[in-house]
């Protein structure tokens, strides 16, 4: 499947630009196992990079400007590097420009490029398709450039360019993007960037995807106030426990005592993200026993936590776990990134995948009227420079 988007992706290029590019750079989307919505509240989370990705073809064009083509959108834009960089009202062109702004503001030095890019990341499904393409330009352009970029420096320039965009989101995404590896997931603190990697062997169960395939608008507003809930419930904590700096400091006792002190949705924010913290701990001991049905049980748990306490699901992702739950061939479900649609993340057990599915499908178009998307997906690479072998 990859190799059909890379063939594509060089061939658009030499059509475009009548040569050959100089660089091919791989950038993948990105699972969550667990710890979901941690990112940004300092604690622990364990993603890896799949084999979805975002294929780029660069090529130096000697002169101060780049351009650079969205083959799948039938779009392209010239950017001026001898300009300032502002945001434009053509969205999927801000994450280039944001991009090409850090490295500016970062003392970088490089001049014009031509660049096409084309993707088989589902879009809108929650497996971070912009923080592929951030990291896979940054990565891309160094490569081209001959820039020395540390790969955690390339994740964290790739989030403050999302910063830039107005998602004021966590390292996770750039992150897993960038420093994945294939049959592995990273857990990794997102207070000190410390990361270790963890064998990803589900045993006798397969990743399965489940796109609810529906985007409330909700979530943009929804996910920077829960940002906010989760600043406020922390600093009523700091004022009773002064020793506790973050929520890994804390203990789910702490919190409790505190109910009485907090608004009712501030406290079931703190609540969540205190044992989702606790659920990501447990879930490295289970891989590495080769646990897996308890890692099942601890995605069930992150899934009642997200819609009842977190508050970012929906019906269509409620329904989805429910079914889940119901399946004796599946072990575990939760839904996946900020929520309010996109994936469920399920473990089916292998050799039942296709009967799973089906009546997933059916029962999702029965009770919606909507097609259900599904993806099989598998623990790959983080960005990287593509060679022909």
């Amino acid at each position: 499947m990859n190799d059909l988007l890379i063939k594509k992706t060089t061939a658009f290029f030499q059509n475009t630009f009548q040569n050959a590019p100089e660089k091919i750079v791989l950038s993948p989307g990105r699972i969550n196992i667990i710890g979901e919505h941690i990112d940004y509240n300092h604690g622990y989370v364990l993603p890896a990079a799949i084999d979805k990705i975002i294929c780029f073809a660069f090529a130096k064009n000697n002169t101060k400007k780049s351009k650079i083509v969205a083959i799948d959108l039938n779009e392209e834009f010239e950017v001026d590097l001898t300009k300032p960089i502002s945001l434009s009202k053509v969205v999927w062109t801000n994450y280039i420009l944001g991009v090409i702004k850090q490295l500016q503001d970062n003392g970088f030095s490089f001049s014009g490029f031509n660049c096409v890019f084309s993707s088989n990341i589902p879009v809108g499904s929650g497996l971070s398709s912009s923080a592929a393409l951030e990291c896979g330009m940054i990565f891309g352009i160094k490569e081209l450039y001959n820039l020395s970029i540390p790969k955690v420096d390339i994740a964290l320039m790739g989030q403050k360019a999302e910063h830039w965009v107005g998602i004021n989101c966590g390292i996770m995404d750039q992150f897993s993007s960038v420093m994945g590896l294939k049959n592995k997931v990273i857990k990794i603190d997102c207070k000190t960037l410390e990361y270790k990697y963890h064998n990803a062997d589900f045993n006798d169960y397969s990743l399965v995807l489940f796109d609810s395939n529906v985007k409330h608008s909700l979530f943009s507003s929804a996910y920077n106030t829960r940002r906010e809930e989760c600043e406020e419930g922390l600093s009523i904590i700091k004022n009773n426990f002064p020793e506790i700096i973050t929520f890994r400091d804390c203990t789910e006792s702490q919190v409790l005592q505190l109910k009485d002190k907090m608004k009712p949705n501030v406290f079931d924010r703190c609540h969540y993200v205190v044992k989702e913290i606790n659920r990501v701990v447990r879930a490295c001991e289970a891989l590495d026993k080769g646990n897996i049905e308890e890692l099942g049980k601890l995605l069930f748990e992150t899934h009642d936590g997200l819609s009842k306490e977190y508050l970012v699901s929906c019906a269509e992702l409620d329904f989805l776990v429910h079914l889940a739950k119901e399946e004796e061939n599946v072990i575990g479900s939760r839904l996946m990134g900020g929520g309010f649609g996109g994936c469920t993340i399920t473990l089916v057990k292998k050799g039942r995948e296709d009967l799973v599915k089906t009546k997933f499908a059916e029962l999702y178009y029965e009770a919606f009227e909507i097609e259900l998307k599904i993806y099989d997906v598998k623990i790959g690479n983080g960005t990287s420079l593509y060679t022909e072998n």
